[in-house]
């Protein structure tokens, strides 16, 4: 009987197996990447950026392991951050006003991809929660 519970095909919620740290680096990746390509397109950070922001979330919280959660779990908001606060120290302009702050800057292209950040961290958490509770009722 066991060998016909460990021949059966991993399910969308078994399948991340990915350490903590690769999948971080990788999405911080990839989002400084569309970032670069959103500032190309235009001149300003847009819709490429949240779009591409929600999309690695949700990809995020379905390749890593599950002893890596934490990270991932922690993972959106600092990435976010980390790319406006970027752009506020180089390119003020593309997330506020050109003549304001760092600080200023920062809290501005945050608050305006606020509902990116809304979405994608939520659906991080969900998919994470799900993916721990599946895992659970598995090993009972």
């Amino acid at each position: 009987m066991s060998s016909v519970l460990h021949d059966r095909p991993r399910t969308l919620w078994e399948e991340g197996r990915r350490p903590g740290h690769e999948v971080a680096a990788l999405v911080v990746a990839v989002l400084l990447t569309v970032t670069v390509l959103d500032l190309l397109l235009s001149a300003r950070l847009g819709l490429l950026f949240d779009l591409a922001f929600m999309a690695l979330c949700v990809v995020a919280a379905l390749t890593v392991r599950p002893p890596d959660f934490f990270t991932v779990g922690v993972l959106p908001p600092l990435a976010m951050l980390l790319a406006v606060l970027l752009l506020g120290i180089a390119e003020p302009g593309s997330v506020a006003r050109p003549q304001d702050g760092i600080v200023q800057a920062t809290v501005s292209g945050l608050s305006g991809h606020a509902l990116a950040l809304m979405f994608g961290y939520g659906a991080c958490l969900a998919l994470l929660a799900a993916r721990r509770g599946f895992l659970a009722s598995r090993q009972r």
